[in-house]
């Protein structure tokens, strides 16, 4: 894959649902599935740098695969970190991970079998430095509608909230890329992304904001102080009606932005979105 130049990026964010196909199938085959998945991404956006979200690792329900490295592999992208925020699994029985930061997984580390889900990014550009935030969580849960397991329909189940953060990517060339989840739970994710926004304005490079914020409607810009680069209906992948997915950057950078034309994957109840971008 040809390395961007230090004046363009392009850059996508894409909520995995832990690679489940929608609508869901008695007996799927997780590594095809997602390698699938992450050719067709790969191949209509043609990504610098992939923000992820809702991702497994070494989880039984998805196969026993770390799901950022094999993206990562299936779109040519020669760096990656994975950034578990609890181990367990989502939804049932889990437990937060203490030290965030001694628990990235790089193309450089060792491999893992722990089981655990939480975020990460891939990239062709060399990362000079990554940064986690905690991000704090709601200590309530919420019902949320899901798929039925047999595709036929949805059905609601209640779910805890888990740990929010945020892992960010200092890159060498210049730009520096945040990856989040935020809270399903309204009010919290304003807390925290408004606690986001305090935090990267400490950090140096070009920022850019990715991941799934929770919020409809263009709420993340009339609050941040960022603005979204593009507007782009994300939930749910079948009957696309509501963005809570977004890539944004500080209302004062001046940018050259293009759209990429969205694509539906065979994965995911989110669709992936991307822009590139070009400082002038």
């Amino acid at each position: 894959m040809v390395v961007a130049s230090a004046k363009s990026m392009r850059i996508i964010s894409w909520n995995l649902l832990h690679g489940q196909v929608i609508p869901p199938v008695g007996s799927q085959n997780w590594q095809a599935d997602l390698i699938t998945a992450a050719g067709q991404v790969g191949g209509n956006y043609k990504a610098d740098f992939v923000s992820l979200q809702e991702v497994d690792c070494m989880q039984p329900r998805s196969g026993v695969l770390n799901q950022t490295e094999l993206i990562a592999q299936s779109m040519g992208l020669k760096y990656w970190a994975y950034l578990p925020t609890i181990s367990g699994t989502p939804g049932e029985d889990w437990q937060r991970i203490d030290n965030l930061t001694q628990s990235i997984i790089t193309q450089d580390s060792p491999a893992t079998n722990q089981m655990t889900y939480g975020i990460g990014f891939a990239t062709n550009q060399e990362i000079k430095k990554i940064y986690v935030k905690q991000l704090g969580r709601s200590v309530i849960g919420m019902p949320l509608l899901i798929p039925k397991d047999n595709g036929k329909g949805v059905r609601f189940i209640y779910v805890k909230d888990e740990p929010r953060v945020a892992l960010i990517a200092e890159l060498a060339n210049g730009f520096t890329i945040t990856t989040t989840h935020l809270s399903f739970v309204p009010g919290v994710n304003i807390f925290q992304l408004n606690r986001l926004i305090s935090y990267l304005k400490t950090l140096p490079g070009e920022q850019i904001l990715t991941g799934d914020l929770n919020l409809p409607s263009n709420i993340p810009t009339k609050i941040s102080g960022f603005k979204s680069l593009l507007s782009q209906a994300t939930y749910p992948s079948w009957n696309p009606k509501i963005q809570f997915d977004y890539i944004m950057s500080p209302k004062s950078k001046i940018l050259e932005v293009t759209p990429i034309p969205t694509l539906k994957s065979d994965i995911s109840d989110h669709l992936p979105i991307g822009v590139e971008i070009k400082l002038q």
